[in-house]
């Protein structure tokens, strides 16, 4: 029996917690991840991209990439902060999806000869502190923050198809079914009782997100 399975069906002392959340950023940072879907495939192959649009992909790809260290270490401290067991299960049923989306950025990523974020550790630990005032704030609170979340992810992801190269069929393919995730998290996170957020704290959201979003692409 591994160290997680050891762990389910009891209360995680604050040690516990601190391991945990420990592991969740070693693996999330530096380890190579591999998806539990198969990478998803264009209907069409992908031609040799020029180099303006090969940089433009990278960018954008690697955005999304952050966007996925961000959403491993909410859905890590959002667990971490439930005392539900039902909903810690889906937060982490939540996080095996958002694993599979790094694994798929990360290999398009390599195939574009790009980099993932530097800053990748900053992203996940302010993350992680996010999630946890969340889930301190109470389930249903916790469950709204993910539903605007992934709201915000889903627009994000919207607008990348519009910018990404039109002939990189291969990042198109990706970002699609990333996006038909989130949709279907948010709308998850709703039916288990979550509430709207504030117009304020939508907006703080969307102010967050953009500083990260406008780095990682360079960065």
């Amino acid at each position: 029996m591994d160290a997680h399975a050891q762990t389910v069906g009891r209360e995680h002392s604050p040690v516990d917690r601190l391991l945990m959340a420990a592991d969740a950023a070693l693996r999330t940072v530096f380890a190579d991840h591999a998806a539990a879907r198969p990478c998803p495939q264009a209907p069409i192959e992908t031609p040799a991209l020029s180099d303006a649009d090969k940089r433009e992909a990278i960018a954008l790809m690697r955005v999304n990439h952050v966007g996925e260290v961000c959403a491993q270490a909410l859905y890590a401290s959002q667990g971490l902060g439930t005392t539900d067991p039902v909903l810690r299960a889906q937060f982490e049923a939540a996080a095996r999806d958002e694993t599979d989306h790094l694994a798929w950025t990360e290999q398009r990523l390599r195939e574009l000869g790009g980099r993932t974020s530097l800053l990748n550790p900053l992203w996940f630990a302010g993350s992680f502190a996010i999630g946890l005032v969340a889930a301190r704030a109470g389930d249903q609170i916790s469950l709204g923050f993910v539903n605007e979340t992934e709201r915000q992810v889903e627009s994000h992801l919207t607008s990348h198809l519009r910018r990404l190269p039109a002939d990189d069929h291969a990042s198109r393919a990706i970002v699609e079914q990333m996006r038909a995730d989130e949709v279907q998290h948010a709308d998850a996170a709703m039916a288990a009782g979550g509430v709207v957020l504030p117009a304020p704290v939508r907006g703080l959201m969307r102010a967050v997100a953009k500083v990260m979003t406008t780095t990682a692409h360079y960065i």
